[in-house]
């Protein structure tokens, strides 16, 4: 557990650093002034797709031996709702999910009320699942 509490904290001071837990650098991306945080996203983009094709391109295996593949995903209006929800929360909170413990441990208390309303959605997504439009 060691190991993952040290890359945990290496990822944390490096979002940090780089301004990407920033809200004030959220709010400039939402509002279109700067280009930070679409060419940081722009280029994990990237990267993932050059991942991606080199896994299927060679065949990679995983640890134990199975062929690594991606299913293909079909489209649903759940996506577009999803997505703007997603969208609308992230600019109104000045986070994604991901950055919010390091936003809590750069010494923002206040994204503990973020993380409870996180817990509680997915709660209730799990709760309404069979209900919502997939």
């Amino acid at each position: 557990m060691l190991k993952y509490l040290l890359a945990g904290t290496a990822f944390g001071i490096i979002l940090y650093k780089a301004e990407l837990i920033s809200w004030f650098r959220i709010q400039e991306m939402f509002r279109l002034q700067s280009f930070h945080l679409y060419g940081i996203i722009g280029s994990a983009v990237l990267v993932a797709m050059a991942g991606v094709w080199l896994m299927k391109k060679f065949r990679m295996k995983s640890i134990d031996g199975t062929v690594i593949s991606t299913a293909p995903k079909q489209f649903s209006r759940g996506q577009i709702y999803g997505g703007l929800l997603f969208g609308f929360g992230w600019a109104a909170i000045g986070a994604c999910p991901g950055p919010l413990f390091a936003q809590v441990g750069a010494g923002a208390g206040v994204v503990l009320v973020t993380i409870a309303f996180a817990v509680a959605g997915t709660w209730l997504y799990g709760k309404w699942k069979h209900r919502l439009p997939h």
